[in-house]
């Protein structure tokens, strides 16, 4: 899990780059990194990032087992 959340963590902030460009200097880099290529591309990419943040989104809400068990500890006594 700790890979696919790495993952999701690259595209995330690949896609917050790329919203700040947007919203500082009105210039999308996905669409013009994939202008060349194909509308579906940047489509993709902009839904690799929207699945990235619903499983950051889970990753945050369900602890890890290392997690809850450091809080077991810790108030166990």
């Amino acid at each position: 899990m700790k890979v696919l959340q790495n993952i999701a963590l690259v595209f995330l902030i690949i896609g917050g780059l790329n919203w700040g460009l947007i919203g500082l200097f009105d210039f999308n880099l996905v669409a013009f990194l994939f202008d060349g290529f194909s509308v579906i591309i940047s489509r993709i990419i902009y839904s690799i990032v929207g699945i990235a943040a619903v499983v950051a989104a889970v990753a945050w809400a369900i602890p890890d087992e290392d997690e809850e068990y450091s809080y077991k500890r810790s108030y166990d006594a």
